[in-house]
């Protein structure tokens, strides 16, 4: 008959895990607890066995004292992806290791490897999925993309905006001095202040396509959002007539000073404003608010490691007619435009500032019931709150 210490020592042979007489159950599982990854276990009759606190916050699910045992199916209804990626835990042949997954409603994409608990007869008694939170590092992978798109579009543009500024100012002063000749003749006078109108219309796309092209170089210091917005609304109605529009602020008091650019912001926000007066057509209303929020961050496992960085929340919403889903998808990309005239850069201007300040951007909108901007911006620099 085999003792147990030959039995540990076999068992080990077999390339089985022996812990030893140093650590029990609850060190294994203050291990897991502790971990900075998402850690969900769970039993082969559907059943949670475990779920640290990184999985609660990256799935935004709120813990409850009684979840450990209930059906896994129950404790993670709002994430019907993951309860699929755990059924098949069960069923497939080869489980998936660093697969990618975007997370629905909300929009999270995440790394994990699921992995099958075996008992000591080789049967299956469970599932695990590792998990982690991929959003920030997808979307700084996209911002590259995009400035690669960009910098090739960009030296494209600024060539032919550079061979179409001069043409165009000439036409304007030619037909000036024409004007000036002809000024008896009404018909002449109509046709030429055609002519010099559609110019400076010209002109100023090419001005805004110069400007999009030009890089960011941003003049950093203390910046307060109120102001901001404040100057950002003038500006808008310098450009824009506001008409029956009635524009309401919130912003939330003793807001912390933001290490930006002052003058990009203001760019920013009155590009969202101006986009907001043109498509309520001089009736609704236009709400700005502007709050401190939360970089999300995982917790961490020791007490040496930095806390999430705070961040400026600020959104731009209307009550206006919307954006179809198909244009929402194309919204921020260059010369795209659901405006007639308009020339489809106000917006990209508007992502490569947010980008520029290390921030996000992103829209709420369906037809006919109005539309959200949401920009979030780090109190810190980028690189402090990246780090």
């Amino acid at each position: 008959m085999t003792d147990g210490p030959h039995r540990r020592r076999d068992s080990a042979a077999a390339g089985d895990f022996e812990t030893g007489p140093l650590v029990g159950d609850r060190f294994f599982r203050h291990i897991v607890l502790g971990m900075r990854n998402g850690v969900l276990v769970v039993t082969r009759d559907r059943r949670l066995a475990m779920m640290n606190e990184v999985a609660y916050r990256i799935l935004d699910i709120t813990p409850g004292d009684a979840d450990i045992g209930r059906p896994y199916a129950d404790v993670l209804a709002s994430q019907p992806d993951m309860i699929r990626i755990l059924t098949a835990a069960f069923d497939l042949a080869h489980l998936p290791n660093r697969a990618e997954l975007r997370l629905k409603p909300s929009g999270k994409v995440i790394g994990y490897t699921l992995s099958q608990i075996m008992d000591d007869e080789g049967g299956s008694e469970g599932a695990a999925v590792f998990f982690k939170d991929l959003t920030l590092v997808e979307q700084m992978e996209e911002r590259e993309r995009l400035r690669d798109r960009l910098a090739s579009l960009g030296e494209m543009a600024a060539t032919i905006a550079h061979e179409v500024k001069n043409p165009l100012a000439g036409i304007e002063v030619m037909a000036g001095l024409l004007r000036r000749r002809v000024a008896d003749i009404p018909d002449a006078q109509a046709l030429l202040n055609d002519i010099i109108g559609e110019a400076k219309t010209a002109n100023a796309i090419v001005l805004e396509v110069l400007e999009f092209v030009r890089p960011i170089r941003l003049q950093v210091e203390q910046t307060s959002m109120a102001q901001v917005l404040h100057d950002a609304v003038t500006m808008a109605e310098r450009k824009v007539d506001r008409g029956g529009v009635e524009v309401t602020m919130n912003i939330e008091p003793q807001l912390p000073l933001i290490k930006a650019d002052p003058h990009q912001l203001g760019q920013l926000f009155s590009n969202l404003l101006i986009n907001s007066l043109e498509a309520l057509d001089g009736r609704g209303l236009i709400g700005l608010t502007a709050a401190v929020g939360r970089a999300y961050e995982e917790p961490a496992a020791g007490s040496d490691e930095r806390a999430p960085g705070a961040t400026l929340v600020v959104e731009v919403a209307d009550d206006g007619p919307g954006v179809s889903p198909e244009a929402v998808e194309r919204i921020f990309n260059p010369f795209f435009s659901t405006k007639p005239q308009g020339s489809g850069l106000g917006l990209a201007i508007v992502r490569k500032i947010v980008d520029a300040h290390d921030g996000h951007i992103d829209v709420e909108t369906a037809p006919g019931q109005g539309t959200r901007f949401r920009v979030t911006l780090p109190v810190n620099s980028g690189e402090e709150w990246l780090r």
